[in-house]
Formats: C-alpha cells, structure tokens, sequence
C-alpha cells in the first residue's frame, strides 16, 4: 500500500496516513460509508488533498515512534488543510514528542484498542467542522494594542523602568535602535501615568520639513506667514494636560532646538505671529535612534537641550538581545494579520523558529512584522516554514540521518589512525580494534582510499587479497591479530 489512490468526488473520504495501515480500521471506516485513501509520503498527501476532496485524515502512529518517524510524519500533514486525527498505542501519548506532535498539528486523538463507533463519530466530528471553518470569514485583525510583549530580562527591566517614570512628571528621553517601538514605550508611560485620560500627541521630528516645525510645534497666528489662512493650534497646546512626544529629536533643526529648549525652561509657547506667551501644561518625552553624545560633541545638537530632555533615560532593547520574546512577538504578529493570507495558517514550524533566533534583526520588531505579515501572504502550507520567511543570510540547516552521522564518526577515525601510523594498514588497524581486510572495505566505503593516498598506503592496499576484500570473510567482527 504504497501508493496513494485519488479520492473519488463526492464521496465522503478519510486520508489514511500510515507507515502499516490497520486493515481492520479500514474495514471498520468502510463500513460507515467513507472512501479510504492511503498515503505513506509527503507527496502521496500532496497529491491527495491537491482536488480539495478531502477534509480529515487519519494518522496511524507506529509502535515504537521514533523520531525520526514523528518528523516523516510531521512533513506528510503539516502542508495540508487536513483535520488530523492522530491514533496512538497505550502509552505513547505520555512521550513529550508525541504530545507536541499531537497539539501542534491534530484535531482530536484517540488510544487504540477503539471502538470503532468511537472513531466514526469522531471523524465526522472534524469533517463537519471542517465545513464550518470553511465557511467562516476572516476575522477582523486585532486591535494594536499599548501593552509590551514580552518576558525577556531586557523587556522586564523596560517595564520596571515605565512604571517609575510613570510615576513621575519630569522629562524622559527613550533611546533605542530604529524599529524597536519607542512610541510604544512612551504610550505605555503616557497610559500608566495619572495623565492617561489626556490627549498623546506624537510628532516626527524627522519627518517635517524645518521651515514648518515649528508652526506645527507652535502654532500660528492667521496671517503670520504666506498661506497662514486662519489660526492653528500647535502640537503643544494640543498636547495640553497629556503628553508631547517628540520622536527622532535627534533630527531636529538646531534653529527650532533653541526655541524647543525655550518651552521647556518656562512652560509657555508662543504662536507665530503671535502677541504674547500661553502658559501650557505638558509632560515631555523624547525619542532618537541617533547617538545624541556623538551628535553633540559634532555640533548638530545642543548640550542644554540634550540635558532638558534626558532627566530620566530609558534605553529600548534591540530585537536580538531579547531571546523568547522573538517568538512571541512573530505569534501576536501572526494573530495580528492572519487576515491578510489566503490560507488558514496554524503556526510556525520548528525551523521557522530556529530561523528567527538565528537572525540579525537589524530593523528590529517592525521589521519581524512585516517579514511575518509577508510570510502569511506567500506561505503554501498551515505553517509558516523558514523559506516562506525568507530571512537574507540565515542558513537552513537540514537534519542528518544517523548513518550519515556514523560514517563522519568512522571517516575521522581511519584518517586520525593512519595518520598516527605513518599510513599502515596493519597498524592501523590493531589501533582500531579491526582486521586489515576491514579496514581496507572502509576506506572504500567512506571515500578515504583516494583521498591524499601515499605511495606506501597504496602499496598496503594492493596488497590486500580480492576475495578478502570483496567477500566480506573478514567482517567488522573479526579483530586484528
């Protein structure tokens, strides 16, 4: 039953996944009405599902299930839309491995010896659920929320120093990478503070030209300038009674720093155009990813200034320095968009993961978003995989069976021993605890004959008889004399 037969349109089918199908299972779904059809490899389960006939399957875990089965089976049922069933023998659902397997990729399990009434029932269970996820629209992304993610030393450190600024009402400056949510951090000070139910207001500093900064930090009077129509209320005033932040301060032309460092030092702004000073109550936080030292010491950022807004400091954390929290940001950012891609994305895969913390992050959260939100548009299968995050330099490390493991072993050792013994086979293979004629079949086995081979190895292995050689006479047990 190695083949995966096609299922039949308009039959209620059930994908049997098995390395040694159950005749009797099959039998017993026969008899409830449903079409089997067999599948033992990935592409056997591709092919199957390809004509979207089928809508629950039905894993067969051997006994014992080793590793390396769990992984073959996690290949065949991970790129399918499938409501997986898994069947399991007494005790297995106790392993670790399996039980992963289990929540990460089944609907439901059951433990054999099962009733097969049992087991009917429970199919159609997930087949009619199925139906009803199929019919079901894409929920709405979740609202972007102010709380921070993450359980990391660095992130816990973050928190405790929000909460003692929030505390307080003197100026705090946040420093940090690009991408590593400043603003989020300064919304979480604004929404713990005794200020939360006044207005945040924030402002790129970067991103206005200079010629309009300061009418947008202070407002104008109507007729102060060209174009000055009517009167504008400036992000101060507007800020009044909550908080003003002021992100990419580093940015900031040096002719509005003198007038930001006047607003600080009285409280008052002034509009332009204006006739007299309007007292404004406002808490100030500031953000850069410029360094601000730097900045200063090469004349681009005022000392005094730099002093104003960094009474309390807090430094926002690079992605990479975060470790567990990478993993839980890529899951709120999957929950986030999952929306966005056509198909029902259950998770990442193992190697998505190792992916991720294997990565450099130089654009930090908003950059994992947005590689997360692109990996659910383009991914195939239920789980985002490492190549659908398509993370540059990041080398995807395949698995290496245990013969693969074995031979390197065996290679390093006959390199080491010849090389001790000058290339003797004799030698060598007394060290080894082998005969001479297994020695011999091992380096052709492992590809050593030609690799390097002095004149006298050579000699050695011509000296070796054929049927010696061939025959296998002189086996691994056999040791050297």
């Amino acid at each position: 039953m190695t083949t995966a037969y096609d299922p039949i349109p308009g039959e209620r089918s059930v994908l049997l996944v098995s390395l040694e199908p159950d005749t009797e299972c099959i039998d017993a779904l026969m008899a409830a009405g449903w079409h089997i059809v067999l599948a033992q490899t990935p592409q056997q389960v591709q092919r199957a599902v390809a004509r979207d006939a089928i809508h629950v399957g039905l894993v067969q875990l051997p006994q014992p299930c080793t590793a390396q089965h769990l992984a073959e089976l996690q290949s065949c049922v991970s790129d399918s839309e499938v409501a997986w069933i898994a069947e399991v023998q007494p005790g297995q659902a106790d392993d670790q491995a399996i039980r992963r397997f289990i929540l990460d990729y089944c609907f439901d399990f059951v433990t054999l010896p099962c009733n097969d009434a049992r087991l009917t029932i429970l199919i159609g269970h997930a087949d009619g659920l199925w139906a009803l996820r199929a019919c079901e629209g894409h929920p709405e992304p979740a609202p972007i929320s102010s709380a921070m993610i993450g359980h990391s030393d660095r992130m816990l450190q973050l928190n405790r120093g929000v909460d003692k600024c929030a505390r307080n009402e003197a100026p705090v400056f946040i420093a940090g990478e690009s991408g590593t949510g400043k603003e989020l951090t300064a919304r979480a000070i604004h929404d713990r503070s005794a200020r939360a139910k006044q207005p945040f207001v924030a402002i790129n500093c970067a991103a206005i030209p200079p010629s309009l900064l300061q009418s947008e930090l202070f407002g104008h009077e109507r007729g102060a300038f060209t174009g000055a129509l009517q009167r504008k209320i400036g992000r101060i005033e507007a800020a009044a009674g909550g908080t003003l932040f002021l992100d990419e301060i580093g940015d900031m032309p040096q002719e509005c720093q003198a007038v930001l460092l006047r607003f600080l030092q009285e409280g008052t702004v002034e509009r332009l155009g204006g006739t007299g000073p309007i007292k404004v109550d406002v808490r100030v936080i500031s953000a850069t990813h410029v360094d601000l030292v730097s900045a200063i010491q090469a004349g681009r950022f005022r000392l005094d200034l730099y002093h104003r807004l960094c009474v309390l400091r807090l430094d926002e954390p690079p992605l990479r320095e975060r470790g567990e929290d990478i993993k839980l940001l890529a899951q709120y950012a999957l929950e986030l968009h999952r929306g966005d891609g056509a198909r029902k994305i259950r998770g990442f895969s193992s190697d998505a993961i190792a992916a991720m913390y294997h990565y450099g992050w130089p654009g930090n959260v908003r950059e994992l978003i947005n590689c997360v939100r692109r990996a659910l548009v383009m991914a195939e299968g239920r789980f985002i995989t490492a190549a659908d995050l398509g993370l540059p330099g990041v080398e995807i490390k395949v698995g290496r069976t245990l013969a693969e493991i074995r031979c390197d072993a065996e290679r390093v050792a006959v390199r080491e021993a010849l090389a001790r013994h000058a290339y003797s086979l004799s030698n060598a293979a007394l060290e080894l605890g082998i005969s001479r004629a297994t020695l011999y079949r091992l380096l052709n086995s492992i590809g050593l004959r030609e690799e390097g081979s002095s004149p006298r190895l050579a000699r050695a292995s011509a000296d070796v008889p054929a049927c010696a050689a061939d025959s296998g006479q002189h086996g691994i047990e056999q040791m050297a004399p």
